[in-house]
């Protein structure tokens, strides 16, 4: 099963689902819309390996807004997150206890 955390409005998100489909079947989360929560978060961050902020778009204004840094811990930049998925890093394709950020989207080949 492959999930991807998607948004539609985003090319590279768009480039990254066309590449999954090629390989089965794929549940579309459109998180914008169905954010996932601060524990949900935190599991993808351990899949992906990362620190939270690199799962994040600090170049969106929300980020500035909310008067986060780039050395808040993981707790509170996933709470952000949960509250904002504005500033989820996308697309995040998800299979086999695996994780990936589609950027570039041939990224998350490696995963499947």
């Amino acid at each position: 099963m492959i999930t991807i955390w998607h948004n539609p409005r985003c090319s590279k998100s768009r480039q990254t689902l066309a590449l999954v489909e090629e390989q089965g079947d794929v549940t579309v989360r459109r998180y914008l819309e169905d954010a996932p929560s601060a524990d949900e978060l935190a599991e993808v961050q351990k899949l992906l390996g990362l620190k939270a902020i690199e799962m994040m778009r600090t170049k969106e204004k929300r980020f500035a807004e909310l008067g986060l840094n780039k050395s808040d811990d993981d707790a509170t930049l996933r709470a952000a997150m949960a509250e904002n998925p504005i500033l989820i890093e996308r697309p995040i394709v998800l299979t086999n206890g695996k994780a990936a950020i589609g950027r570039p989207p041939e990224a998350v080949l490696d995963i499947l």
